[in-house]
């Protein structure tokens, strides 16, 4: 039971990170950017050459990070200044990704051999023994609180609140004089180093790169922010990121619980797919009996 509970937190915990790219996408900039499932394996492709290329790999996060950020900008230039609309930017984006990807590594990269962040002689000299099963676990609970406290302390900033404006009100970021393409383009920018980051993590704890591990990554993103925020509405002591997170994690342990339930690992898709349409149908109801009762 142990084995299980620490699997669905580790998996929560990767795919946090990516949905907190798509929370800024979603409801910060209100931004439909399907190129998420061409970024996130992007930060795995990015991550498995630098690997083998003997890369540090705690240097192929901040690379993977940086690399996410230009994808997010090529997005956001495409919808800003060429004028094409925010689904279809994201479409042409995540299109171009997948052969960007292939260009960059194979279709599958084993990196199993190698070190990466949660195996490594450093951690073997420093690491006591009795903690060495919840390793990959706590690694992975620093990097998505220092993520989450970055995320927050950004959208505390002029840029960030420049950033909310412009989902909420574009026509305000205007009469302050600023450019709200030029907002959007950074909005997307860092929405998509997350999601690479998120790719180069779990690249680096699946010890593998595959070219499918992006298929699909949108809505897990999606299903993480909407179970969150709908969870944890009323609860404002709460912050939306940290709703996001548990949003991740309630995600993959409802996976885990289908799973448990006798579905079959190639069946996931379709399990994905239903609970993001049972997701999407309790909080569109909510939404009406909100309407209704005002």
């Amino acid at each position: 039971m142990l084995s299980i509970i620490i699997g669905i937190l580790e998996e929560g915990f990767v795919y946090a990170i990516l949905a907190l790219g798509v929370y800024i996408t979603y409801k910060i900039l209100d931004f439909p950017d399907l190129s998420v499932d061409g970024t996130f394996p992007l930060g795995g492709a990015v991550t498995a050459e630098l690997i083998i290329a003997g890369v540090n790999p705690i240097l192929t996060l901040f690379i993977s990070f940086f690399v996410g950020a230009l994808a997010g900008i090529l997005t956001g230039l495409i919808h800003v200044k060429l004028k094409v609309r925010d689904l279809l930017s994201g479409i042409i984006m995540m299109t171009a990704l997948y052969s960007i990807n292939l260009r960059i590594a194979d279709a599958n990269v084993p990196i199993f051999s190698k070190e990466s962040i949660f195996e490594n002689k450093v951690l073997d000299n420093l690491i006591p023994k009795g903690i060495q099963p919840y390793l990959v676990l706590i690694i992975l609970f620093l990097i998505v609180i220092v993520m989450k406290l970055l995320l927050d302390l950004y959208l505390r900033t002029k840029s960030g609140y420049l950033l909310r404006a412009v989902g909420d009100n574009a026509t305000l970021v205007t009469s302050l004089a600023k450019d709200k393409g030029m907002v959007k383009i950074v909005g997307l920018a860092i929405a998509n180093a997350f999601v690479a980051l998120a790719g180069s993590i779990y690249a680096q704890k699946s010890g593998f790169f595959e070219i499918s591990t992006g298929t699909g990554a949108i809505v897990i993103g999606l299903a993480s922010v909407i179970i969150g925020t709908n969870l944890f509405r009323r609860m404002h002591f709460v912050k939306a990121t940290t709703a996001v997170i548990a949003g991740a994690v309630i995600y993959k342990a409802c996976v885990a619980l289908a799973i448990s339930l006798g579905m079959e690992t190639s069946d996931m898709k379709l399990v994905t797919a239903i609970l993001f349409l049972i997701i999407l149908v309790i909080s569109g109801d909510r939404k009406r009996r909100v309407k209704s009762n005002a």
